[in-house]
């Protein structure tokens, strides 16, 4: 089957195409033949080997999330899933069976579920990883309806996932944007709209004088950066490490927050919260965005263009 991935760690030019061995669904596992592999960034970060090995010996395939056509139940394995159904999963790439740049996935049945109806192999793609880091930053939040979220990148699609959620669950949106952007994000749920960039927590308490009860830095941002913008006793929610632009202990303490990190595979096994992305999608509470279908040949210059930055939406594989 064809793969994609890297033999040695590098830029996007390390990426290429492999042939290997097609996997078989075995107990408790189905198969999935894979039509689209969503590139997020951090599939960067297998490729360029910050993560490690994913497997003995290359090559090491990135890729988190994939849709396509269920092939395969292997035996014993319990599921209402049947040969033939549109499906969409989620898989982490660190682990032994590799990542979801590959025409074939085996799974444990639990982390794969039917693909929302009315959406293609792609769209379905850009769903399951993305919905659960966002699914992840609201439920660490804890708010209720009423109460006010701001999310930095939220024309992203962490961002607009976060904000459409929210949203759905009476929450008062405020998010950051460019110009270009602003008319997007309102489309996604925000409720105001203030510029992104330096000074973004001055502007966000202009729009919410008492500050936001959470913050969702979906724009990897800091959290020591954004936190004049949350309420004293609020919470920051964060999606990668900070290091340097992290809050001090101390200012933690002084004004009684909490940070927390969303860890997305703390999720991998949660087949209700994945399957709850499927219902949002239908039910019209999240619109599914790509920017651009490339076919899987073209991994590198998908790994370019998200580099180089200011994609809008997903891009994806096509298998």
């Amino acid at each position: 089957m064809k793969t994609v991935g890297v033999a040695r760690f590098g830029g996007p030019e390390a990426l290429r195409v492999f042939e290997v061995p097609e996997p078989h669904a075995g107990p408790g596992q189905v198969r999935v033949r894979v039509h689209a592999a969503s590139v997020n960034p951090g599939d960067r970060y297998l490729r360029n080997g910050s993560l490690g090995r994913n497997s003995a010996t290359p090559p090491y395939v990135p890729g988190m999330e994939a849709a396509g056509v269920l092939d395969e139940i292997g035996a014993g394995t319990v599921t209402d899933l049947r040969i033939g159904d549109r499906v969409m999963a989620m898989t982490v790439p660190t682990e032994p069976g590799g990542g979801a740049y590959a025409q074939y996935l085996t799974l444990p049945a639990q982390r794969v579920t039917r693909a929302p109806e009315g959406t293609s192999h792609a769209e379905a793609a850009t769903l399951p990883m993305n919905g659960l880091t966002a699914r992840g930053a609201l439920d660490l939040l804890g708010l209720s309806p009423g109460q006010t979220v701001a999310v930095t990148g939220g024309a992203g699609v962490v961002g607009g996932f976060v904000m459409q959620m929210a949203r759905a669950e009476g929450i008062t949106v405020v998010a950051d944007a460019s110009p270009t952007d602003e008319e997007l994000v309102r489309s996604l749920g925000a409720d105001r709209v203030i510029r992104r960039g330096r000074g973004v927590a001055r502007r966000i308490l202009d729009a919410m004088p008492e500050g936001v009860d959470g913050l969702v830095d979906a724009a990897v941002i800091g959290s020591a950066v954004v936190a004049g913008a949350v309420r004293d006793g609020g919470v920051i929610v964060t999606l990668l490490g900070e290091g340097p632009h992290a809050i001090s202990p101390a200012e933690l303490r002084r004004r009684s927050l909490r940070t927390s990190m969303v860890f997305v595979p703390d999720y991998l096994d949660d087949r209700a919260r994945l399957d709850r992305l499927r219902s949002q999608v239908e039910a019209g509470e999240l619109t599914l965005r790509i920017a651009r279908v490339l076919p899987a040949e073209q991994a590198a210059e998908a790994h370019q263009l998200l580099e180089a930055g200011g994609v809008r939406g997903r891009l994806v594989l096509a298998f």
